[in-house]
């Protein structure tokens, strides 16, 4: 039977292969995403691995990359002091800003997509490897002020070479800094997207710290033969209540730790889409199995009739979809190299530029790889598999070799319930308070999918039915056959319509659920955008609050109120926060009180929301423990409870006042401008232009273009999903392209006796194009209503999270069963062609 079943499998390696590609895309993606989140896991683990033996800081600042922006510094003398602790080999204080960028000859920002623009002072202090974490390359190190060092990419990438005057935008008091540049450096690690900017300390500490004898923090370096703890021990005995020192091993264990916390939602978002390409594939393989199990029928039944045993009927063909899983799961493994840079380059768009990086293969990436892509097609060839096992020994005497189909019962009652399920899961998370509504929501589409999935065969016959009447007006007797070839087997014709419909149904949903949220996003602006300008920060960074106040200044504006986005923390809770001026805030934020007044916002004390103070049990005149920004905890006082706004949904406010004291540093997020009744509006906008006319990070918006830079995020996010949901739909057409190809093949003598009684050529590529269109439909026109139906709900369950508008972008939903038609047309040519170059005499012949 071994023997057979490989001869089986070489005879048949065109058919198999085209099961075996959609292993081959599932695969790649699985091992593709893994290789890609190693790589980065490795380029990070580089970064954070670049500190001292010990770092001393102020004990409310720690090495998360998630922790809230703090003013806190370390006295200088408190860290010359350092140096004579026993063990203690040299102590070198740094500064350190992240949110200095480059500006390029052409007055373009470099970098600034997600990655830090690091602005820092110049020193050789080692790492724990011994070796300062960057060096100069050409040039030298900076010396005085006006002189900057510059790491090489990024040089490069802004066009500057060394003697040429660099521009750089920064968010501190001087928001715009020139220096000549001295010298290149190289960083001991890959950058992954950041930008280094180096000055001498002096220089640093007078731009980013007022000019006070302070630090960010320190490095302590060991003598010989002293252990980080042991140090750590001796520096923290010397250090005043309020800092402390922490072994550079601890340091980079904490970075770490929330590096992997941010890459494991990278990997799962990327994993996601390789199960549903997977998913969709277990169509197509199931499919296949079925088609070649029925064309091998006598072929099977006479194995029975010489002897073998049901399983060793079932195991041959096991056999062909291990192989078959196999060979898939490997080129899949070597594909996901491909796609692993494919995926660097789409990531580097968002800034995390691992160009410096090179791929990083584990054993768990292969071990994953096969495991997933044999396991898929073991379980989606089982049942043809089992239903092979079961033929009996008198089927090889029948001229008919076609498998029966088993009655469709049983897949109606399990779809049935399914889809009641999903239907009862969607409308809690959707109508319902529960918990993670978002999830019920996707569960029960899971089941809606899965319920439709297998009753297609039945709920999908209208729609066969209706292409049968325009078939039948348009194209005849042609038309006619074509609609019975696509209802003959209805079992196989519903297996490669799910397919393209699980595809559409994810893209349906995303586009409802994309329009929805710009349209949300349009109103509550609408609503709620009382000023008539905003000035923000083109890449999501604070910027200097000297700008605001400069904006103050122009004649016309009435009032420039900031806001510096920050957050709370009440015990292991961390909400996002706002700082405000109460004596402006209101006047350009339509905001209501509920209770209590904005005024009295001044000094320890707090504002919520309503949700947010129903949340924590909260009311006006109570009292929490909690802290602010990066200040120590402390007791705050509720003085007012105002109504969530769409527009600005934070849930907690505090003054400015109050955050500054609590290390949030003197920078704003957003500025919200309202100019004086009767004032030149294009003079105003001219006069805040000149203001920010050299800081390509901070942008002027009026109403309609601040809801269009809200709006980009979201369509930044679908194309990225609509990229990714893209690979299922080609396995979904790839699918339909097989089944047409092997119902050629299954039906060969059929195809020859038409042609025999004057079916032309030009007649037959057309019936298996019109079969081919109706099976598309059929898959798009339960893809679209199943996305609407989701997208629904997943609007309704995010409705408390501000996407309160349900949009349903028709035009798209049209194009999409229109390009399904087309996808329809396109996946028979190949299937057409070979079916009419059949020879008629031999076709007539075949058994």
């Amino acid at each position: 039977m071994l023997r057979a079943s490989w001869k089986s499998l070489m005879g048949r390696k065109l058919r198999l292969f085209m099961s075996g590609f959609a292993i081959i895309l599932g695969v790649s993606f699985v091992s593709g995403s893994l290789i890609f989140t190693d790589t980065l896991g490795k380029a990070f683990s580089g970064i954070v691995d670049t500190v001292g033996d010990v770092v001393v800081r102020p004990a409310s600042v720690n090495g998360n990359f998630d922790s809230a922006p703090s003013s806190a510094t370390l006295p200088g003398s408190m860290v010359r002091s350092l140096a004579s602790v026993p063990g203690v080999a040299r102590v070198d204080g740094n500064v350190s800003d992240p949110t200095t960028f480059v500006v390029s000859t052409k007055g373009k920002l470099i970098g600034g997509q997600g990655a830090p623009g690091l602005g820092l002072s110049w020193n050789d202090a080692p790492t724990a490897s011994g070796e300062p974490p960057a060096h100069i390359t050409r040039g030298r190190s900076p010396h005085q002020k006006g002189e900057v060092v510059l790491d090489a990419g990024t040089a490069e990438r802004a066009g500057y070479r060394i003697g040429d005057v660099v521009t750089l935008a920064t968010s501190s008091p001087t928001p715009i800094v020139r220096a000549t540049l001295v010298g290149l450096a190289e960083f001991k690690s890959g950058l992954v997207g950041a930008t280094l900017t180096f000055f001498d300390t002096k220089t640093a500490q007078g731009l980013y710290l007022g000019g006070k004898d302070e630090y960010t923090d320190a490095w302590v370096t060991a003598k010989d033969g002293v252990s980080q703890k042991d140090l750590a021990k001796a520096v923290q005995a010397r250090l005043p209540a309020g800092y402390q020192a922490v072994t550079g091993e601890a340091v980079a264990k904490e970075s770490q730790n929330s590096i992997n916390k941010a890459l494991s939602f990278i990997n799962t978002f990327l994993l996601v889409f390789a199960g549903i390409a997977l998913f969709v594939g277990s169509f197509l393989i199931i499919n296949t199995f079925s088609i070649l199990v029925a064309q091998r029928s006598r072929e099977l039944a006479l194995f029975r009739a010489l002897g073998a045993a049901r399983r060793q009927v079932t195991r041959s063909v096991l056999f062909e979809a291990f192989v078959v899983g196999l060979v898939g799961s490997t080129v899949g493994l070597g594909l996901g190299f491909v796609l692993a840079l494919g995926i660097k380059a789409l990531f580097a768009q968002f800034g995390l530029d691992l160009t410096g990086s090179p791929l990083v293969f584990q054993w768990p990436t292969a071990m994953w790889s096969y495991a997933v892509g044999l396991l898929v097609t073991m379980v989606a060839a089982y049942l043809p598999a089992r239903r092979a096992g079961r033929m009996p020994p008198v089927a090889a005497m029948r001229d008919d070799v076609a498998l029966p189909e088993s009655a469709l019962r049983w897949r109606l009652l399990v779809g049935g319930v399914l889809m009641v399920g999903g239907l009862v899961a969607g409308y809690l998370g959707a109508f319902t308070s529960v918990d993670n509504s978002a999830l019920y929501v996707g569960g029960g589409v899971f089941g809606l999918l899965l319920g439709v999935a297998l009753t297609s065969p039945v709920i999908g016959r209208p729609v066969i039915a209706a292409c049968g009447l325009v078939y039948r007006r348009l194209f005849g007797t042609v038309g006619v056959m074509a609609e019975q070839n696509a209802i003959r087997n209805p079992r196989r014709t519903a297996a490669t319509a799910s397919a393209l419909m699980i595809g559409l149904t994810l893209v349906s949903m995303m586009s409802v659920f994309g329009a929805s949220a710009k349209a949300s996003v349009d109103k509550s602006i609408a609503d709620n955008f009382v000023a008539d300008y905003v000035v923000s920060n083109a890449i999501g960074q604070p910027f200097s609050s000297s700008i605001t106040t400069d904006v103050a200044k122009v004649p016309g504006v009435e009032v420039a109120t900031p806001v510096r986005y920050t957050v709370f923390r009440k015990g292991g809770d961390r909400q996002f926060a706002a700082a405000v001026d109460p004596a402006t805030f209101a006047r350009a934020v339509p905001i209501e009180v509920l209770h209590g007044t904005l005024s009295s916002l001044t000094g320890n004390t707090i504002m919520l929301t309503d949700k947010s103070a129903k949340a924590l049990g909260l009311g006006v005149g109570d009292t929490v423990k909690a802290s602010i920004a990066a200040g120590k905890p402390a007791t705050y006082t509720v003085v007012a409870i105002y109504r969530s706004m769409e527009a600005m949904d934070i849930p907690v406010l505090t003054s400015i006042a109050t955050a500054t004291a609590n290390g949030r540093p003197q920078q704003d997020s957003l500025t919200f401008v309202v100019r004086q009744p009767g004032a030149d509006k294009k003079a105003i906008e001219a006069g805040i232009d000149k203001v920010i006319a050299d800081l390509p990070t901070v942008t002027l918006k009026d109403q309609n273009a601040f809801a269009a830079e809200q709006r980009a995020p979201i369509d930044q996010l679908l194309y990225l999903i609509y990229a990714l949901l893209g690979l299922a739909v080609v396995i979904a057409v790839l699918g339909i392209v097989n089944t047409l190809a092997l119902s050629v093949i299954e039906r060969t003598r059929e195809i020859g006796l038409l042609r025999a009684v004057g079916l032309s050529r030009r007649q037959l590529r057309t019936m298996l194009r019109l079969e081919s269109v109706a099976i598309a439909l059929l898959g798009a026109v339960l893809g679209v209503v199943l996305g609407l139906a989701a997208g629904w709900g997943l609007q309704r369950s995010l409705a408390d999270s501000g996407i309160t508008v349900l949009a349903i972008p028709v035009p798209q939903l049209a194009i999409f069963v229109v390009l399904a038609g087309v996808v329809g047309v396109l996946a028979a040519l190949w299937p057409g062609r070979r079916a009419s170059r059949l020879d008629v005499l031999k076709a007539i012949t075949t058994e």
